[in-house]
């Protein structure tokens, strides 16, 4: 099941119809109050999530939803007539998954959506392994991040990034080879979507975030041991 929260009732049937016609499930809502009283009855696999949105922005329903154990991994696509870095950052900063302008095309949405969804459904890292870099510790299985004692929440996507530049400490990734990876697509800004989570990431990781190496020209890397 796919929540859309979106009070454009033109763009919310459309993206409904689409989905159901691909074989997925969908409900679509135009106040968050609808939404949270369906959240109560089923927690569904995803959620699209406009920001422009009456009785609260759609900023807040996603710190909501972050707040709460229950929906904490919860995958959240935001979707918004706002483009500019700034705002893309606090959707970021507030733990959306992904972002995606409108107007967008139904194949774009979709593509995000399956990618979003394939992240969510498997861990990315090998069942026990854990690792440690100075005061950073992470254990992929049971998604903990740790500054010293101090607990860290990230987003999928961050998690993802970090759990990657750890596996293959010593490699120097590419932005595109990230973008890949991770995503699972490519899209214009690409560049600046990996920039902008390995700032957020590195500022939520505190002293440890410095272990995240920028080479200049090419891409970021974990240096090996």
């Amino acid at each position: 099941m796919i929540y859309i929260l979106e009070d454009d009732a033109s763009i919310r049937k459309l993206v409904v119809y689409t989905l159901n016609s691909q074989g997925m499930e969908a409900e679509g809502f135009e106040r968050p109050s609808q939404f949270w009283s369906a959240l109560e009855q089923k927690k569904p696999e995803l959620v699209l999530l406009d920001i422009m949105l009456p009785e609260e922005d759609g900023l807040q329903v996603l710190k909501r939803l972050r707040a709460d154990p229950n929906t904490r991994k919860l995958p959240v696509l935001m979707l918004t007539a706002k483009s500019t870095e700034y705002d893309k950052v606090l959707g970021l900063d507030q733990g959306a998954d992904d972002y995606i302008t409108k107007p967008f095309g139904m194949m774009e949405l979709m593509a995000r959506i399956r990618t979003a969804l394939r992240h969510a459904g498997h861990d990315q890292e090998e069942k026990g392994a854990t690792y440690q870099v100075g005061e950073l510790y992470v254990d992929p299985e049971r998604h903990i991040v740790r500054d010293g004692d101090r607990a860290v929440t990230l987003t999928l996507k961050e998690f993802q990034l970090l759990c990657l530049l750890l596996e293959r400490r010593g490699t120097v990734f590419t932005r595109d080879q990230l973008l890949n990876t991770i995503w699972g697509y490519e899209f214009d800004g690409a560049s600046r979507t990996v920039d902008v989570h390995i700032r957020t990431l590195r500022q939520k990781l505190g002293a440890s975030g410095n272990c995240i190496e920028t080479v200049r020209g090419i891409g970021y890397k974990i240096a090996g041991e």
